[in-house]
């Protein structure tokens, strides 16, 4: 739950700040998707622009999130069963008479 709130509350904030530079330089009415003029009010545009930008912040504060694992996390896991690990590998080692 916390790394969600770590990834949402910020996103949120520059989405609002990435929704009023956006709508400060462009006009709802005069935007185009393919070629074709937008048929919605200009109230539905800010609400689709505000979450575009929104969902852009928070996937990019999720990659965030995901690259600052720590190293230990992504190491102490192992597919291996301790008996089928390589030698010398230090998870390797377990009671006397477990692999037999």
């Amino acid at each position: 739950m916390q790394r969600a709130i770590w990834v949402l509350w910020p996103s949120f904030i520059v989405g609002g700040l990435a929704e009023a530079a956006f709508f400060t330089l462009f006009d709802p009415l005069n935007l185009q998707l393919v070629g074709e003029p937008v048929n919605l009010s200009r109230t539905a545009v800010y609400t689709l622009g505000f979450f575009a930008f929104w969902m852009l912040a928070a996937a990019s504060s999720a990659f965030t999130c995901f690259l600052q694992r720590p190293a230990a996390d992504i190491n102490n896991f192992c597919p291996l069963k301790p008996c089928a690990r390589p030698a010398g590998c230090p998870k390797r080692e377990m009671p006397a008479g477990y692999c037999e």
